[in-house]
């Protein structure tokens, strides 16, 4: 059976130190969710700083979903790579069709895409890719099962590609130090997508993802914050601004299918940085 990052560094540390607390299960965690009556949730919150990894429900954490809309990092990713999108700027226009969603309803460049997370602009984008090569870098960057099935534009909606939130935490760890198999500017444009929050005291990186029936809402949000922190340089003698990342995923499931997930699951990953003493 495979074995996800996080399984296999909790066993490698077992066996290096039992006094080691690299790896903290934070119980206290259930409370927030409970504040907001998530039926189930896990979160992992990586500092890399201090090789620390925090988590919240390991089960969940290891057990794949389908990516929803945080798929549209890897799908931006590959357009890029492929030049299939030249850069951020590449418009594809509106086909006509009412989706329901206004602000999908007009021609927009990747960046406005991905703000506004527009599918029609992200399946046309799948399209343009194919499935071969879809599949090829599926496959090179071991992206959750790596299965695309017959449908080119849905795979990543319809529950046939599936991925952990501990895979999600390695794969936001890979692109931020540029460690992922497509080039230093594709990672750098993907990253700038992301920026959603940039203030005195941290920049705030993140994909959102839900998936909805019925029955139950499933939500998404993985990324990454820099933290910042100022100090005089012991060379310059100057005040110099350093950037701390932890990098973090988490999934929440509800059947209150009218919750604001949109909202509630931001509020919750700040509310669990700010107990972290991450953000103010």
């Amino acid at each position: 059976m495979k074995k996800t990052g996080l399984f296999i560094l909790l066993i490698s540390l077992f066996f290096v130190s039992c006094k080691r607390h690299n790896i903290q299960e934070q119980t206290q965690w259930a409370s927030i969710f409970k504040k907001y009556s998530i039926d189930s949730a896990c979160f992992e919150l990586a500092d890399n700083s201090h090789e620390q990894v925090f988590y919240y429900n390991l089960k969940r954490l290891s057990t794949p979903y389908t990516p929803a809309s945080t798929f549209k990092i890897m799908n931006s990713l590959i357009a890029l790579e492929t030049n299939i999108a030249p850069d951020e700027t590449m418009v594809i226009p509106w086909d006509g069709i009412d989706r329901h969603r206004a602000e999908w309803n007009k021609n927009m460049d990747m960046r406005e895409a991905f703000k506004v997370s527009c599918l029609p602009y992200y399946q046309e984008l799948a399209r343009r890719i194919g499935a071969v090569e879809m599949q090829k870098w599926m496959d090179t960057v071991k992206y959750g099962n790596r299965r695309i099935g017959p449908k080119i534009d849905e795979f990543w909606l319809n529950d046939t590609l599936k991925i952990s939130a501990d895979e999600q935490v390695g794969l936001m760890k890979k692109l931020y130090f540029d460690k992922l198999p497509f080039s230093q500017r594709s990672q750098r444009i993907v990253r700038s997508l992301m920026l959603q929050e940039d203030n005195s005291d941290y920049r705030l990186y993140f994909k959102t993802g839900t998936s909805q029936n019925d029955e139950r809402t499933l939500a998404w949000l993985v990324g990454f914050i820099e933290r910042k922190e100022t100090q005089i340089g012991v060379v310059t003698k100057k005040e110099e601004t350093n950037y701390k990342p932890y990098f973090f995923a988490m999934n929440i499931e509800t059947k209150d299918t009218t919750m604001d997930t949109r909202k509630v699951r931001l509020e919750i990953v700040k509310a669990i940085l700010r107990e972290r003493k991450i953000i103010k």
